[in-house]
């Protein structure tokens, strides 16, 4: 065989080896690589109390810590609330004040002086029918005129027992339950003071959590309707990957495995992630089968993964590949 043969023959087989590994490229099966992205826990900060927000503190991208003022909401009607329910609580402790006091003095003193007038009255009432007793004895006067004295001998002992029974009420002071409901209504004017103080605190509004500021909604002079969110706030430490996987492909993965994710936006490197929940998604994410003799739909399921280290530079909304 000479030189020619041998070279054709040797591009023959280049040739046949290149068909045959292209073929088999061509048809061997291609990795799954599932495209997700990262999310994280975000927290909405709202106010109690309606008004207009007299200042916000923090912008987009901002740093805050636990406890931090963010904004504030100015008021007037806290504060005309406020003296209302101040001006209560004074009416209301005056009273139980005065209750629990008793009569003053000058009103004791009164009402003793009625009792010994009314005595003063008795003590002569008595005389005057002892008089007219013995008178009527000796025939002197008719005994329709004792019977007048009688009668209204017998009305000032009725007049000194209430004059007597005021002079005590006056001593003893109001009674036990008219003190009681007069305590009941001062600790009722003192809550309601309580309440408002504690709402007009509400107007300074404080973080309860640590992140970044993602989202400012209101500006200082807007008004701030009760519970409508002013500021959202992203907690980066608490992030996860999200996926959406086919259910024929839910073999591959199991949650607790550990995963492998690669993000662009990081670089080529890859992090490791661990698959914290798998649900199904809605009926508006169905896959139908390609196969017309499967018959039955392919749901598509939603799988998360949480980092196991902390990843430096990560964001929300950052793409995560996944291989299967």
């Amino acid at each position: 065989m000479n030189t020619g043969s041998r070279f054709l023959s040797l591009i023959a087989l280049v040739l046949v080896v290149w068909l045959a590994w292209s073929f088999w490229d061509a048809y061997r099966p291609q990795p799954l690589v599932l495209q997700g992205q990262i999310e994280a826990t975000e927290y909405t900060v709202s106010s109690k109390v309606p008004g207009r927000i007299a200042e916000v503190l923090v912008r987009k991208g901002d740093q805050v810590e636990i406890g931090q003022l963010v904004f504030r909401i100015d008021s007037p009607e806290m504060e005309a609330k406020l003296a209302q329910a101040e001006g209560g609580r004074q009416a209301a402790s005056a009273i139980a004040k005065a209750a629990d006091k008793g009569a003053r003095s000058q009103e004791i003193e009164a009402a003793r002086d009625q009792w010994q007038t009314a005595r003063a009255a008795e003590e002569l009432a008595a005389k005057t029918l002892e008089r007219m007793e013995n008178l009527l004895a000796d025939g002197v006067i008719p005994q329709q005129r004792r019977d007048e004295v009688y009668a209204a001998h017998e009305a000032a002992k009725y007049t000194t027992q209430a004059a007597y029974e005021i002079y005590s009420m006056a001593q003893e002071g109001a009674r036990s339950e008219t003190k009681e409901a007069a305590k009941g209504q001062e600790q009722m004017a003192s809550g309601v003071v309580a309440e408002v103080e504690a709402m007009q605190r509400d107007t300074k509004i404080h973080s309860s959590w640590s992140g970044e500021v993602s989202t400012v909604f209101l500006h200082s002079g807007e008004l701030a309707p009760q519970g409508f969110p002013v500021l959202t706030i992203v907690d980066i430490k608490q992030a996860w990957a999200v996926f959406q996987l086919r259910e024929d492909y839910l073999k591959n993965i199991s949650k607790g495995a550990e995963i492998q994710v690669r993000i662009p936006a990081l670089g080529d490197g890859l992090y490791k992630f661990r698959i914290s929940h798998i649900s199904v998604m809605g009926d508006f994410a169905t896959w139908r089968a390609t196969s017309a003799t499967a018959g039955y739909d392919l749901k598509t399921f939603e799988v998360e993964a949480t980092p196991l280290t902390a990843i430096e530079g990560l964001r929300v909304g950052m793409t995560t590949l996944l291989e299967l």
